[in-house]
């Protein structure tokens, strides 16, 4: 098969390695792709949401199945503009990623399905928002209605941290009650009414150690989670996803893709904070590197509608990710700082350097973004995965890396 993988991130590199050792692959093309990716992968100068674009390439290049890693190009409609082109896609609709799009559309399709979440209102208008967070009291929480690159979420902790917030995201927003517990992410490969595990991980949001700081798109995940194995994964499907996916059907927008459900482990049991309609990031770098199947069978399956080959198996193995960022993110990183020592990094045994924000500039390796290299490791135990994670962190080379040392504690 001839495949189009879309996305430039780590969560696309991982997934390069992984198509990249399919026996069945004729051919990768990443767009735009990384630096990291240069090995497995020929890059493309497309932009991630050149939807035309991709769609032109794919056309001309025969591939035979697009992979869509991020959101965007998926809430701007690569996959209908595939359908149209009769390429195979596998990821959901535009309506469908209305799911991730906007986080209002996915609280009403929670309400409708019965789906446990926070109590949450919607506004359109400054005003009314301040005075609803001065009236409720924090913390609370504020959320962008669309889509926001992982930044459009606020955990305010106090009444003036939350007017902030109202007046720096703009409108739309949604307002929820905070939860309280232990924070988990469950994936599946859907398609329609029906859903099959993928796996668990728990992501670490903020940027600072102890949960401090403001919250980032995700500064490191572990997986499996600790306390929610495979039989309370497959419990929350139930409740958390196949409800949904019986909704979208209803409503004649079904999904069909991966769904990434992000889950809040409360005293009253499990609850919905929101979908995301592909794999997360960094939450796919601990996943994938546990993965034993071949990917690029069940997601050209996938891509057709069938969930035939979609059991996949991962190892016994504990994995973590562990994100090297810019200093300054996620407000202002600094970009251009010369990168060495991923290739000492990899020497670490069951330690693998997924690119994110980077580029080559004359052939050196510079930071060029936010996120910028995750570390990963995986072990027969959490402590030794997160040893030799820390272990290859401490062996990369670059003078504005930030990273939390508590990842997996």
């Amino acid at each position: 098969m001839r495949v189009l993988l879309v996305g430039s991130g780590g969560r696309e590199h991982a997934l390069a390695t992984c198509l990249a050792r399919s026996p069945g692959l004729t051919a990768l093309y990443a767009a735009p792709g990384n630096p990291g990716m240069a090995s497995v992968a020929t890059l493309v100068p497309l932009k991630a949401d050149d939807v035309a674009g991709l769609v032109q390439f794919a056309q001309e290049q025969k591939i035979d199945l697009i992979v869509p890693g991020p959101e965007a190009p998926l809430v701007a409609g690569l996959a209908d503009a595939c359908a149209e082109a009769g390429i195979p896609c596998a990821g959901p609709t535009k309506a469908a990623a209305l799911l991730e799009g906007s986080k209002a559309f996915t609280k009403d399709v929670a309400d409708a399905a019965g789906i446990p979440t926070a109590r949450w209102e919607r506004f359109e208008e400054e005003a009314p928002a301040i005075e609803f967070v001065r009236r409720r009291g924090a913390p609370i929480v504020i959320k962008a209605d669309g889509l926001a690159g992982g930044k459009g979420v606020v955990v305010a902790q106090s009444v003036e941290e939350a007017e902030d917030a109202i007046r720096r995201l703009g409108m739309p927003l949604v307002i929820e009650e905070c939860l309280v517990g232990e924070e988990v992410s469950l994936f599946a490969f859907c398609s329609d009414d029906k859903a099959v595990l993928i796996g668990a991980a728990r992501d670490h949001k903020r940027l600072g150690d102890g949960d401090t700081g403001p919250n980032t798109g995700g500064m490191g995940a572990i997986s499996p989670p600790p306390a929610f194995g495979r039989e309370m994964q497959e419990k929350a499907l139930d409740i958390m996803v196949r409800p949904m996916l019986a909704e979208m059907v209803r409503r004649g927008t079904p999904f069909r893709g991966v769904i990434f459900a992000g889950l809040m482990l409360t005293s009253e049991g499990p609850k919905l904070i929101e979908y995301n309609v592909r794999f997360g990031d960094p939450e796919a770098q601990a996943l994938l590197i546990r993965l034993k199947s071949d990917l690029l069978p069940i997601l050209a399956a996938l891509a057709q509608g069938s969930l035939e080959h979609a059991a996949a198996e991962f190892s016994d193995e504990h994995s973590i990710s562990l994100v090297l960022a810019a200093n300054g993110y996620p407000d202002a990183p600094k970009k251009g700082g010369r990168i060495s020592g991923i290739e000492r990094a990899e020497a670490v045994p069951g330690v693998s350097v997924f690119h994110a924000g980077t580029k080559l500039v004359d052939g050196i390796l510079v930071a060029d973004g936010g996120r910028v290299l995750t570390v990963c490791a995986k072990a027969a135990t959490p402590e030794e995965a997160r040893k030799l994670a820390y272990e290859g962190a401490s062996a990369i080379q670059w003078e504005d890396k930030i990273f939390r040392s508590d990842i997996g504690l």
